[in-house]
This record gives C-alpha cells, structure tokens and sequence, in this order.
C-alpha cells in the first residue's frame, strides 16, 4: 500500500512492461482536487510506479539496514571465488562479447570451479559416489 503526501491510498490502476520488467502503476484519481497538489507533483495526478518485485529488495535492504555486519561476512565469503576467477581468466577481460557471450562464459568459469571445490572437499571416489546416488 502506498500513501502520498496527503495522505491518500494509491490504488493499484495498471502495469506494464518496460525492458522485460512488469512495473505496476499507482495513483489517485482525486489529485486534480487535493490542496496539497502543487507541493506533490506537477502532473496531473501522483503517479508510482513499481516493480512487481520492490518489495522484496526492500525487505532485504531493511535486513541488511538492521544487521550491517551481514554484508562484510558475505563481502569476505564471496571476494575468494571470485579472485579465483580472476586468477583463471587471466584477470584482464573476458574472451567474448556481449551480454550472452559473457554470461556464457562465466558461467563456464563458475561451473568449473564449483566442481572443483566438491572434487577438493569429496575427493574424486566421493564426487563420483554422490553422482551414481
């Protein structure tokens, strides 16, 4: 539910896609009257619009606002792989271009090193009883 700053629910009128994201589209339809219009928008009426999934970045930065110690634990866990990476590919650039090329690519780079983290922490017999299970 979104309040504007008369204190009027925006009620839910339409949505559409822009760059392959639904974004839903909220207002008033009594902005025309309101007296605190000019304080609000210059537009007809207050318009929000929102991506389908907000709300669900904003729980996860109310998190990360409540416990800021979450992100430099993930910032310590996350920057080994990566450098890995790096040190793999050279640690210049990618060998590809464009979006699917490089996606492509490093999701190769992932997939190799996630196998060889299991091969590290199973052994190569254990990979090979957890495959055949």
């Amino acid at each position: 539910m979104y309040v504007c700053p008369a204190k009027q629910v925006l009620i839910w009128r339409n949505f559409y896609v822009d760059k392959g994201k639904k974004l839903d589209v909220y207002w008033h339809s009594n902005c025309r009257a309101c007296p605190t219009k000019a304080q609000c928008t210059p537009a007809r009426e207050r318009k929000i619009r929102r991506w389908e999934h907000e709300a669900v970045l904003e729980e996860m930065q109310a998190r990360l606002n409540n416990e800021p110690q979450m992100m430099i634990i993930r910032k310590r866990t996350v920057e080994h792989p990566f450098g890995t990476l790096k040190q793999w590919m050279g640690a210049t650039h990618f060998l590809t271009r464009r979006l699917a090329g490089v996606s492509t690519e490093m999701s190769l780079n992932v997939l190799a090193y996630n196998w060889k983290r299991v091969m590290e922490i199973l052994g190569a017999q254990g990979l090979m009883k957890a495959l055949t299970a």
